[in-house]
């Protein structure tokens, strides 16, 4: 690249900063200067002809600009040439143009003094300004939704979070380990210039907020699985843990930001989520389609008559709980996950514990509705057996082709995120649908075969035009299975039954 070409591209990311806010003009040479330091150069001279990039979409123009750049330090061996080595290089350059965080933190608390909704919209797109959200890559995320007997529920296939090729593969599996930061939920990641295995997070920045009396930090997945995927992380790196003192600090969450919608995942190795050593929650502005689910039947706790309670037709065994009173709602959650933890129904294929390993806990989620606190509380239960060594309530191996992992508590909510190798396979079985192909031939998509030929007859004409909608369609129905599977109480009418006799014991 021409000294004049890498002096536009400095410019261009320089004028990206003045143009959304991240930095002020009496920054300009200060930025400027950085960025030289990032890119191991040691003079600038202002571009002639210089012409200001188009912002109309700053992630894509933001993209361009780190790409020229990048390919400039690639070339003159300032950065390396795998994903994982760009990504820690642009990273540090997005740094050039991030404010610190005590002015991100008093800009969000002026916000928040006029609303919580006008603070986390400012956030939220603060977040993607600085590159700490990829607004490139996640638009690359497959998203529909599939009509089912549950009601709509959404599904994504995952294009956005990089898989490591292999000369990244390689360069983690030889460098030295650290244990700093411990986690990447925890307070140390702010600014962290990240490593080959772990990621960069120097244009990362958190809010500070207290719930239940304790420290914690407010900040978004850099994957947005859904709009304004939030992450709230306890300033400690304490364990996950679903108790009285897990549903204060939703109910404080929520109180806070009313707007948001909040869960925890459980607690337990295989219903849990993947971070089970960090106490964490995740929400976000979003109506998932568990809140749109309906009650299928009503009851009453003695001393909680305050308290509206019900099941709901969810694939998954969900008590909903409504009160204007969030302290009653919290006592009577409280009060059935005591209930659960010790439940055990042996018709049901209910334990407890076995071999002093407990296996009940619950996936809390809360919301506002106006003056109403709503309160679901799924039952999870992650026993395993020989036949079932995934776990009795996982999803079955028949459905492993589209979904094999854990169930948490995005999926719990109704939303699919699934691997990022169902587009190539589904692409691949549009082509052999559409030409009569033996789907079983290929070992890419012969996981499928069964599937494919189970729904096929199903369809009187399958043609170029429905074939997408069909897979799409398809994929929603396997989903819906995958959380039948997980629910302990089946919606079928010998599993409410057991389902309601666990109510009756509360």
């Amino acid at each position: 690249m021409k000294t004049e070409d890498i002096g536009n591209s400095i410019k261009d990311l320089v004028e990206y900063g003045l143009h959304t806010g991240l930095i002020e003009e009496d920054e300009r040479i200060y930025s400027t200067n950085l960025i030289l330091d990032v890119m191991d150069l040691d003079s600038y001279e202002e571009p002639e002809g210089y012409e200001k990039p188009d912002f109309s979409d700053p992630g894509d123009s933001l993209e361009a600009i780190l790409k020229a750049l990048i390919n400039d330090a690639v070339k003159r061996g300032v950065a390396g040439d795998d994903q994982v080595s760009k990504d820690l290089f642009d990273t540090k350059l997005m740094n050039c143009i991030t404010p610190r965080p005590s002015q991100v933190r008093e800009r969000f608390r002026k916000l928040y003094e006029k609303s919580p909704s006008e603070a986390t919209d400012w956030y939220y797109g603060f977040s993607c300004d600085t590159d700490y959200i990829r607004r490139y890559r996640i638009k690359k995320d497959l998203k529909w939704r599939s009509e089912t007997p549950y009601g709509e529920l959404d599904i994504t296939i995952n294009l956005s979070k990089p898989e490591k090729d292999p000369k990244a593969i390689a360069a983690a599996k030889n460098a030295p380990q650290s244990s700093y930061p411990k986690c990447q939920l925890c307070a140390e990641n702010e600014g962290y210039r990240g490593r080959v295995n772990h990621p960069a997070r120097e244009n990362h920045r958190v809010i500070p907020i207290t719930l239940a009396g304790e420290d914690f930090f407010l900040q978004y997945s850099p994957y947005v699985y859904y709009n304004e995927h939030c992450i709230v992380f306890n300033k400690s790196h304490i364990p996950m843990k679903i108790d009285r003192a897990c549903f204060e600090k939703l109910f404080d969450f929520i109180t806070l930001f009313p707007h948001y919608t909040v869960g925890s995942n459980a607690d337990l190795p295989i219903v849990g989520g993947s971070i089970l050593s960090h106490d964490h929650f995740q929400g976000g502005n979003y109506e998932f389609p568990m809140a749109r689910a309906d009650y299928i039947s009503k009851f009453s706790v003695k001393g909680f008559e305050n308290v509206e309670a019900g099941i709901i037709k969810w694939p998954l065994s969900v008590i909903r709980l409504r009160s204007r009173d969030k302290d009653s709602l919290i006592d009577l959650a409280s009060h059935i996950l005591d209930k659960w933890r010790d439940y055990t129904d042996e018709s049901a294929f209910i334990f407890a514990n076995t071999d002093g390993e407990p296996h009940n806990t619950i996936t809390p989620i809360a919301r506002k509705r106006g003056e109403l606190y709503e309160f679901d509380l799924a039952l999870r239960n992650n026993i395993t057996t020989e036949e079932c060594p995934l776990g009795v309530y996982h999803p079955h191996s028949e459905l492993h082709h589209i979904k094999k992992e854990n169930i948490g508590l995005i999926e719990v909510m109704g939303l699919a995120i699934l691997p990022s190798r169902l587009k190539e396979e589904m692409a691949l079985l549009k082509e052999y649908i559409l030409a009569g192909k033996d789907v079983a031939s290929n070992e890419l998509i012969a996981k499928h075969s069964d599937w494919v030929l189970a729904f096929m007859p199903n369809y009187v004409n399958i043609n170029s035009g429905n074939i997408d909608s069909i897979l799409q369609n398809e994929i929603g129905t396997v989903f819906s299975h995958v959380l039948e599977d997980a629910g302990v109480f089946k919606q079928t009418e010998s599993g409410i039954a057991d389902f309601e006799r666990f109510v009756s014991s509360l």
